[in-house]
């Protein structure tokens, strides 16, 4: 069973993440999301244990509790389709109206433009 667990402490680390969860039963995997540019924590990440039951133990135990200054936000992580990724969002409503600004905008780019 895949566990999500957010409001994690930005410190926190994968091995701390499983030491966590070790308690209730055995994990396959513990990972904490990192910004790919920062390096930094994004403050969730997700369990695998193999054992349903003691993953739903570990769930009921240590969903609100405080780690940090956050509570805990542990519940079983929902599947996405296609592994994720980027795409529409569900409830979006296509292009945004509007738009505006951007390089050459002005009406009249094709002027030289006088910088000095």
């Amino acid at each position: 069973m895949k566990i999500f667990v957010a409001g994690l402490p930005y410190d926190l680390d994968d091995a701390e993440l499983e030491e966590i969860f070790e308690k209730f039963g055995t994990v396959m995997s513990a990972k904490v999301a990192m910004d790919r540019e920062t390096g930094k924590s994004k403050g969730f990440g997700f369990v695998e244990m193999p054992v349903s039951e003691e993953a739903k133990d570990a769930i009921e135990s240590l969903n609100d509790i405080s780690l940090g200054k956050k509570p805990l936000v542990v519940k079983a992580a929902e599947d996405r389709p296609g592994g994720g990724g980027g795409g529409p969002r569900p409830g979006g409503s296509g292009p945004r109206p509007g738009g505006g600004g951007g390089y050459n905008s002005r009406p009249d780019f094709d002027k030289p433009r006088n910088r000095y």
